[in-house]
């Protein structure tokens, strides 16, 4: 039996490793894809849910990483993160721009207020700290779409269309400088994408473990194992 696996789309963040960890640390599996993957690809995947990285491009630049529009017709919950939710924004009305130095852009550890009735942000404070790296955002939202985050800064920070399942936001829940990102990205999982937490690190080792006597038989490996933190 297959266990629940959600998508993560590749937009070149940093982050990106950080936010399959974080998933796979709700006990959901996951695996981090280039956001070239066709709809056919997706579809055969069958993810209960899609995450859109961070990235360092603007999404209304010339040759920016973009997505297949066909997968917002999917009916799969799609939670956008910084560069992921101002694409998301852009492909379905909203308007994206460059923020100004004084409006809208930020960086850092950021007082941010939230709506809790989204499911998004369900059992957190009105109000936490976030952190912020972004020079665009969101200057109009698509219509269908509410805002439930803000700072003092950015009058968009978060965006939901609940009927759909889509979710964004312009700060990084994968980091450990948000207050309660690893909250919000278990109750996108578990609140929003059904969930059942079916998924161990054990089970990943053991598949692992399965794969590699299938492919060597009875024959012998060679393995280089280097340890250190920063090593490669």
């Amino acid at each position: 039996m297959q266990n629940q696996r959600v998508l993560v789309l590749d937009f070149g963040g940093q982050y990106n490793q950080l936010i399959a960890r974080r998933v796979r640390e709700c006990n959901v599996y996951c695996e981090v894809k280039p956001h070239s993957m066709t709809i056919d690809e997706i579809k055969a995947y069958d993810p209960i849910g899609i995450i859109f990285t961070g990235g360092p491009q603007s999404v209304y630049a010339a040759g920016s990483p973009q997505v297949d529009p066909k997968i917002f017709e999917l009916g799969i919950p799609v939670l956008g993160i910084c560069y992921g939710c101002q694409l998301m924004a852009h492909y379905l009305g909203g308007e994206v721009t460059a923020a100004q130095s004084d409006t809208a852009r930020e960086y850092g550890k950021t007082p941010t207020f939230f709506d809790t009735d989204c499911r998004l942000f369900k059992g957190l404070p009105e109000e936490s700290v976030t952190w912020m790296s972004h020079g665009d955002y969101m200057a109009k939202v698509p219509e269908s779409f509410r805002l439930v985050a803000h700072s003092a800064a950015c009058p968009t920070v978060g965006i939901c269309d609940e009927a759909r399942g889509f979710y964004g936001v312009q700060f990084h829940p994968e980091v450990n400088h948000t207050e309660y990102g690893q909250k919000m990205l278990h109750n996108f999982l578990y609140e929003v994408c059904g969930a059942k937490g079916d998924w161990t690190m054990g089970d990943y080792m053991r598949a692992s473990i399965e794969s590699i006597r299938a492919k060597v038989g009875d024959g012998k490996v060679l393995l280089a194992l280097s340890g250190g933190v920063d090593s490669s």
